[in-house]
């Protein structure tokens, strides 16, 4: 017999709050690695604290395991469609689908994403969802990003 997949759920205002820590510390392990990918820890959400996170005012959307938040996706509203800003998985849910089923449980029409441009994980992850490589940025010296929309 298989095991049920966990639900996508999303926080209400008050649990993102309560949660922000746990958000905080699912960030922090899961952008250690996209900065080892890329050579680069100026991720801004890798150094956060739960305060700025709670008053960032995005959407959060999670993956919970025994009461743990093990992948997490945050998107904020922009005019006619989502701009994910945040997509997070535990290390050790990598490669069990989580990401993937995060984006597409969100994104329904348009939406733009960012990550670093040396990290061909995340890039192959939207690339396989449909997502069309806009333009590379260079957003702080030496740090590069790769945009993606989704139509």
């Amino acid at each position: 017999m298989t095991e049920p997949k966990p639900a996508v759920r999303r926080l209400t205002r008050d649990e993102i709050t309560l949660r922000a820590d746990d958000l905080v510390a699912l960030q922090k392990s899961a952008y250690a690695i996209e900065a080892e990918l890329i050579g680069d820890d100026r991720i801004p959400p890798l150094h956060e604290s739960a305060e700025e996170l709670a008053l960032a005012g995005l959407f959060w959307h999670v993956v919970e395991v025994d009461g743990q938040i093990v992948a997490a996706i945050a998107h904020s509203d922009v005019s006619g469609g989502i701009d994910i800003e945040r997509l997070v998985v535990h290390p050790s849910w990598l490669r069990h689908g989580l990401g993937r089923r995060l984006v597409t449980t969100l994104v329904a029409g348009t939406a733009t994403v960012s990550t670093g441009r040396d990290n061909r994980p995340a890039r192959r992850l939207y690339e396989s969802l449909g997502f069309q490589h806009v333009a590379d940025a260079e957003v702080l010296p030496g740090l590069w990003v790769s945009t993606y929309t989704h139509e």
